[in-house]
Parts: C-alpha cells; sequence; structure tokens
C-alpha cells in the first residue's frame, strides 16, 4: 500500500499523509521506518498521524483536518454476510468520506500496467469528472476505458406497450440505447481524451450488479464511480442502492470520485 501510495503522490506531486491507528511504541515506529524504507518513501515529504479509537473515524476525522483529496485504503474482494450488515472499515470510509477513495484490493509494489477502466455514467453528479478521470489516469499506455450506461427499463416498457410487434419492440429499444450512447459522446466533446481508446456500453438489469459483472468480463484494473448524490443509511442496506454491489463485492481497484468543492 505505500508504495502504491508513493508513486500516485509522485505523479501528482502531492503530499503524503500515513494514518495508523493503534498503539504506538518504539517497536512500531521502527517498524513505520522500514516500511517507508522499503517502499521508496523519503522521511521529508511525508506527515504520519498517530491515531487511537475506533479506525474509521480516526481516518474520516484525518481527512477533513487534513483537507485530503484522495485516500488509499486496502479492501477485501468479497464481504461475508456478518461484514455486509456490520459494516467493515472499508465500508463504513466509502459510505462517508469527505474525499475522493481509492480502494486497492490487490496492492503491489511494482506498478502494474493498467489495460481496462470501467466508468460508471450513472446517477452522480461527478460523471463527467469521473469519465475525465479515466481518460487522464497516469499509464505509460494508454488503456481501454470502457463507459457504462444504463439502458431505463422502465421507460422501455413504457414505451414499447402491449399492442407493439416485436419487431416494434427492437426498434424502441435501439433509439433509446443510441439515446444513452449519445449523451456519453456529447460528454466526451468536452473531455480532453488524447486518443483513448473509448467503448461506450449501455447495460440493462440492476445498475449496479451489471456494472459489477462487465468489469469481471473485461477483467477491468480500475473501477471508477462517481460519488453518490446522497450518503447512505441502513436501508440502502435491505433495499440495496446500486453501489452497494459494487462494495458488497469489489470487481477490482475502485475509486468512488468526490472532488472536494474547493479543490
Amino acid at each position: 500500500m505505500l508504495a502504491e501510495a508513493q508513486r500516485l503522490a509522485v505523479y501528482f506531486e502531492s503530499k503524503l499523509v500515513l494514518i495508523h491507528v493503534g498503539a504506538r511504541s518504539p517497536e512500531v515506529e521502527q517498524r513505520m521506518e522500514a516500511l517507508l524504507k522499503a517502499a521508496g518513501v523519503g522521511k521529508s515529504g511525508v506527515t504520519i498521524l498517530w491515531k487511537s479509537g475506533e479506525p474509521a473515524k480516526q481516518i474520516l476525522d484525518a481527512c477533513k483536518s487534513e483537507k485530503i483529496d484522495l485516500l488509499l485504503a486496502g479492501a477485501l474482494k468479497k464481504e461475508n454476510l456478518v461484514n455486509h450488515y456490520l459494516g467493515t472499515i472499508a465500508r463504513k470510509i466509502l459510505h462517508r468520506a469527505p474525499c475522493s477513495v481509492l480502494m486497492i484490493t490487490h496492492p503491489s509494489v511494482e506498478e502494474t500496467p493498467l489495460k481496462n477502466i470501467v466508468v460508471n455514467a450513472e446517477d452522480s453528479p461527478y460523471i463527467e469528472e469521473a469519465i475525465r478521470v479515466a481518460c487522464q489516469w497516469p499509464v505509460a499506455e494508454k488503456p481501454w476505458v470502457h463507459i457504462v450506461r444504463e439502458l431505463k427499463l422502465l421507460g422501455l416498457a413504457l414505451a414499447a406497450h402491449e399492442q407493439c410487434s416485436e419487431e416494434e419492440y427492437e426498434q424502441q429499444k435501439q433509439k433509446m440505447i443510441r439515446t444513452e450512447i449519445e449523451s456519453v459522446e456529447k460528454l466526451l466533446q468536452r473531455i480532453p481524451h488524447n486518443h483513448s481508446k473509448i467503448n461506450i456500453k449501455v447495460v440493462s438489469g440492476k445498475a449496479g450488479f451489471e456494472l459489477g459483472r462487465f468489469a469481471e468480463r473485461k477483467e477491468a484494473d480500475l473501477l471508477i464511480l462517481g460519488a453518490p448524490p446522497r450518503r447512505f443509511s441502513f436501508i440502502s442496506r435491505v433495499f440495496p442502492h446500486d453501489q452497494e454491489y459494487i462494495f458488497n463485492e469489489l470487481p477490482c481497484n475502485v475509486l468512488m470520485l468526490q472532488p472536494r468543492k474547493n479543490a
């Protein structure tokens, strides 16, 4: 995780803040120094915060006090039933973070090339920022950027009344798919994508579930989501918000994008 954080800090010319929640002792400090050295992290550009208490709360408080732009955290790919309802640290952070969050499922000391980035182009005030970040992610070779849009099944059902033929139904469906694709193409006109390899995909079904399955099929290295317009609540665990499907079983590294208003 330190190596992953160091690479991004260097690329963005950013200050690196490490948050350690737990006991502090000379032995722990020595281990921290050894880890920093092994990851190639110099002490001069690093701030270490030593915290005690409930981990998620301490991490979130530190994000606010330090005006963090991007929080990196490790996450399990799949939660069990108990963790789904009681909440892991990762889930609490994703629900409440005041900044963007990058959840890393398989951290690597060596840099891993990104070949496929999937972007969720739904249900967020940060759709355009999410596509922009995907097209400008720091990689040596441009990856495929798959922009996923949902086909509104309710709208299709209303448009295709009982009396329509199978051919008319298919025509209506293709028309709606084209409308969704055109909405993404309009966004791309405002976003410099430097000849990135773009694929616009329209899915139907439960959006979060289909998004996760699409990311798996494409063997995505990174899934980018815009933060939802409102905070999650307990009721979203019973009647899941689309992104709860993603949190429950992370298909790959996930970036929840929520730029700070004053950034």
